[in-house]
């Protein structure tokens, strides 16, 4: 187990600058998520890492040792990638052996390591199946034992499930989780989906054009997003957006309503920011509005309300029926919600 430091990282390829000055820290025995929309660098990041991609300055550490320059084969890491990229001539035990066998490892602890990988990955019954004998969960679980058997420092995830379907990848999510929880190795994962990275991470950190936006806990992250993109980036649906300012007595005051707040920025030009789970639809509700749309979602529905020009989304964990048209009442809870300067998109301290 290893911990990762990267200082002023910088990348270029091609004359586009990746990534400028990150740095970064990830404590040993963390899973780390990288998340971020496609094209953002999270995955170019994670390459450096690798050794993968050249960086252009700063460094890369591991384990305390500077492997800015070293080669793949050095750097004590296993790697998954978003293909399988397993040989189809070879079995499922030639395949997590392969890297062993070629590096000289006796074959009493080849024996081992894969007879212990396959069991933590229920692969027992398919080791001497070819790939094309398998599901596509089933590879993907393959090629995760093929970094686990390496017992590297630190493993790399690169969008690992991002081929296979809801249903596989809700599956080998929570084996990846059960797996961190029984190996407590330093895990860095990349994706760009958030149910992923709220689901698996130690911490978050949410990327944006190269650039880190924020770190924290997934829930700190989620409740307390340091800027309006955080904002808008997590949350299914995202969170309700409203431009106003805030009034005299502290309250924000926007064309579609009203909230008592008890903020201190007078004539200060904000955008506030409400989860749809924080707005409550309910006969005592101060707010009014009318049902434009109905999503059900199983165990709960999204219901979009209009006021005058905007719509909001809600989130309704029962199973009360809604009809296109229909007036309703609706609180926000103001304790919840978040504000933003206008100007400058960051987070103002609130409450």
């Amino acid at each position: 187990m290893s911990n990762v430091c990267l200082r002023k990282l910088c990348i270029n390829l091609g004359g586009n600058e990746i990534i400028k000055d990150l740095d970064l820290a990830v404590e040993e025995g963390e899973f780390l998520v990288l998340l971020g929309p496609s094209g953002c660098g999270k995955s170019t990041l994670l390459h450096s890492i690798a050794g993968l991609v050249e960086v252009s300055s700063g460094t890369v550490e591991i384990g305390g040792a500077d492997m800015t320059f070293a080669d793949p084969s050095e750097r004590g890491i296993g790697m998954v990638f978003q293909s399988y990229a397993l040989y189809p001539t070879m079995t499922v035990e030639k395949n997590m052996s392969f890297g062993l066998r070629i590096s000289g490892m006796p074959k009493a602890e080849i024996a081992d390591r894969v007879a212990r990988a396959a069991e933590m990955l229920h692969l027992e019954a398919l080791l001497g199946r070819k790939p094309a004998q398998l599901s596509g969960g089933q590879r993907q679980r393959v090629a995760i034992g093929r970094a686990l058997v390496r017992q590297a420092g630190v493993f790399l995830f690169d969008e690992p499930l991002s081929n296979l379907d809801a249903k596989l990848r809700a599956e080998l999510r929570r084996e990846l989780k059960l797996l961190h929880q029984q190996l407590r190795s330093t895990m860095i994962y990349v994706t760009h989906d958030q149910v992923e990275a709220m689901t698996l991470a130690t911490r978050i950190v949410v990327m944006r054009a190269g650039k880190v936006q924020q770190i924290g806990a997934p829930a700190d992250v989620y409740e307390r997003p340091a800027n309006l993109f955080v904002a808008g980036f997590l949350g299914a649906p995202s969170m309700n957006l409203l431009e106003g300012r805030i009034d005299a007595q502290g309250r924000f005051a926007s064309s579609a309503l009203t909230l008592e707040l008890g903020a201190q920025a007078s004539a200060h030009e904000v955008v506030l920011g409400v989860r749809p789970e924080h707005i409550l639809i309910g006969a005592a509700g101060p707010f009014e509005g009318s049902v434009v749309l109905v999503e059900p979602m199983g165990n709960h529905q999204i219901v979009w309300i209009a006021v005058g020009q905007r719509k909001l989304s809600a989130i309704v964990n029962d199973n009360r029926e809604f009809r296109l048209g229909e007036a309703l009442r609706f609180a926000i809870d103001a304790g919840r919600v978040s504000l933003f300067d206008k100007a400058s998109e960051q987070r103002l301290t609130y409450p």
